[in-house]
């Protein structure tokens, strides 16, 4: 086991959990605390660092055939998929390329461009919202427009 710091600079960085996770946090704490000065949150059965063949074995995959999740998918799979779940709610590119940590914002387009929704229908309707106050009588008719 080697354990080494992050890839890059940007590897150390602030994302918020959402309650769930900070509550099963707190419970696995409260049943493992953390173990000794290195203070590993999750541990082997033998104490110190999980063994990453250890955890796709003994864990992972077992925890993923329980789950109907599909074989051969790796924990990698658990950044799309909060990726995806931003993007869905409406979080903007430079959020979603921070928390993942993405050297830039055209890097996190480039993954992702595909699951943000089409805008035809937004653009359409910000540019009726822009003119609805002007006054039926200020605008022109089709016919007179062309």
């Amino acid at each position: 086991m080697y354990v080494c710091p992050p890839k890059t600079a940007r590897s150390h960085r602030t994302v918020p959990l959402p309650r769930m996770a900070v509550d099963a946090m707190k419970a696995h704490l409260r049943d493992f605390p953390a173990d000794g000065p290195e203070g590993w949150l999750f541990t082997a059965p033998q104490g110190g660092p999980v063994v990453y063949t250890h955890f796709m074995d003994g864990s992972w995959r077992p925890a993923c055939a329980k789950a109907g999740i599909a074989k051969g998918t790796g924990p990698h799979a658990l950044r799309h998929h909060y990726a995806s779940l931003l993007i869905k709610h409406g979080e903007s590119v430079k959020t979603v390329s921070e928390r993942l940590g993405h050297t830039n914002a055209a890097m996190t387009l480039n993954i992702y461009t595909h699951l943000w929704p089409d805008s035809e229908e937004r653009t359409r309707a910000a540019v009726d919202k822009a003119y609805a106050d002007r006054s039926a009588d200020a605008q022109p008719r089709v016919d007179e427009a062309a």
